[in-house]
């Protein structure tokens, strides 16, 4: 069973920067496909951006091309998800997904991220 926790979000002004950070355990991180997704309030969960554990090629969202870059560190079992330029349409919860070589995916609980304006 894989494990994903993810902190970083916070409170932060319009066209700041935040790094949100997804710990993995109980899986071999090194194998697992990673994204980040968020949800805001009232919306369904979106895909933000991924990043392939064969060769680290990375995906993202049209709303987060330009400004947000996944990154994964596999020694650390981490990724994360660097974001500039927020915008309050940034605002929500950002969740962390595995998905393992066998088809399984695995969330995180979300952090918070709010963008004031």
């Amino acid at each position: 069973q894989v494990q994903l926790v993810e902190s970083g979000g916070g409170l932060v002004q319009a066209g700041g920067s935040l790094r949100l950070s997804c710990v993995a355990s109980g899986g071999t991180f090194s194998r697992y496909n990673m994204a980040w997704f968020r949800q805001g309030s009232g919306k369904e969960r979106e895909f933000v951006a991924s990043i392939r554990w064969i060769d680290s090629s990375t995906g993202y969202a049209d709303s987060a091309k330009g400004r947000f870059a996944i990154s994964r560190d596999n020694a650390k079992n981490t990724v994360y998800l660097q974001m500039n330029s927020l915008k309050p349409e940034d605002t929500a919860i950002y969740y962390c997904k595995a998905g393992s070589p066998y088809g399984m995916d695995y969330w995180g609980k979300g952090t918070l991220v709010t963008v004031s304006s």
